[in-house]
């Protein structure tokens, strides 16, 4: 078994999921939480000039997405087969078009305009993508998982992105979701992670 260490900021952000699917697999690893004020000196000793990074046995990869993507395949969270790798595709673009939408809101500058956007967010938006979200758990027979009946890649994606929207989303309002949500809340390791994790404002 290879060692890990995972480089990221001390947030959950786009340094969470992979931290996520550490715990789920029960496997060890570093989890190195990088100062703000540090990150100029350490910026030269990643591949891309930017975080997160996975160290894998000393050598190191960035890409949040393709970090996720290799630790859910290495962990077996992401399906049977090229069809259930597809499922967990399909459900982690609308995850992005989420994250995109939200972090456009959230870090506007100017106030006026982000209000105007956060208005979009909570009354267009999340409605969109939420009930794009609920229409693949249905199909998928309503199990609470995008996959089959087991936690994937796509399930955990899910729990984080709820964690990150929570003050513009409903869960109510999204039984499938709520119930996808719940599912990989109550998973005894990622109870555990979430409860041990450091408090950071995202």
């Amino acid at each position: 078994m290879p060692t890990y260490r995972f480089r990221y900021f001390n947030l959950r952000g786009l340094g969470e999921v992979p931290r996520l699917l550490f715990a789920l697999a029960g496997q060890d690893y570093e989890d190195v939480r990088i100062p703000s004020e540090a990150w100029a000196a350490e910026k030269p000793n990643t591949p891309l000039g930017q975080m997160p990074v996975l160290d894998i046995d000393g050598k190191p990869f960035c890409q949040s997405s393709a970090i996720s993507r290799y630790l859910a395949k290495t962990f077996g969270f992401y399906g049977n087969g090229d069809l259930e790798a597809l499922q967990v595709d399909q459900a982690l673009g609308v995850v992005q078009d989420v994250i995109t939408a939200f972090l456009k809101s959230k870090f506007e500058k100017d106030a006026a305009k982000q209000a105007e956007l956060m208005k979009e967010m909570k009354e267009v938006k999340i409605p969109l993508y939420f009930g794009m979200f609920e229409k693949l758990l249905k199909n998928n027979g309503s199990t609470g998982y995008f996959v089959g009946k087991k936690i994937s890649l796509a399930d955990v994606s899910l729990f984080d992105l709820c964690d990150k929207v929570q003050p513009v989303v409903k869960l109510a309002d999204y039984p499938l979701v709520k119930k996808c949500n719940e599912n990989v809340g109550d998973n005894p390791k990622i109870k555990a992670w979430v409860k041990k994790r450091p408090v950071t404002d995202f």
